[in-house]
């Protein structure tokens, strides 16, 4: 979805699109987080281009089947897939987990072994501790401020405090982050004593 569907996708008039993909990289029943919000994915499947009606193009945003198919980025050689959604508006179940401050012990342990793995996953090796330090030291500091902080590039280091982030440890502004509750009390249970 472009950013210009927005509206359109919250209006609920774009609910369908298709794209060229070597395979399937949505699944029914999923939700998907998006520039537009997210959105709930309700069907796939792979359909030829004359297959594509006005109305499939109208339900995606384009005036006509042949519009649609001209504006199709990807190799033509690959497979179309036609994929139906909505937009999903209950609650972001991050915002949720990130605002329960109440850690258990056990919590605190699952934390930290998800953290453990994220640091010996990575090729530039331990950040996860270091990343929430540096975003609670320097609240809504922007991305490309804090990564260079730390002598990383901006995208990797936004990528990776997006994992923070699934964990329900940090929020995001428009300008930078900050510490969730959750994360805020995972640090106060895991930093040495003084």
């Amino acid at each position: 979805m472009l950013m210009r569907d927005k509206a359109a996708v919250e209006a609920g008039t774009i609910t369908l699109t298709f794209r060229r993909w070597k395979r399937p990289q949505v699944l029914p029943g999923r939700l998907y987080r998006t520039v537009v919000g997210r959105l709930a994915v309700d069907a796939v499947e792979v359909v030829p281009a004359r297959a594509i009606t006005r109305a499939d193009a109208v339900r995606a945003g384009y005036p006509s089947a042949a519009a649609l198919l001209r504006e199709l980025p990807g190799d033509p050689g690959l497979p179309i897939y036609r994929v139906e959604f909505h937009l999903h508006d209950g609650p972001d179940e991050r915002d949720e987990l990130a605002h329960r401050a109440d850690l258990t012990p056990g919590e605190i342990d699952a934390i930290t072994t998800r953290l453990d793995r994220l640091d010996r996953a990575s090729s530039s090796g331990p950040w996860t501790r270091q990343t929430l330090e540096l975003i609670a030291a320097n609240p809504e500091r922007r991305a490309p401020d804090l990564a260079t902080m730390v002598g990383r590039e901006r995208d990797p280091f936004k990528l990776d405090v997006r994992k923070l982030k699934n964990l329900g440890l940090t929020l995001s502004f428009p300008v930078g982050y900050r510490v969730s509750p959750r994360g805020e009390s995972y640090l106060a249970a895991t930093r040495p004593a003084p």
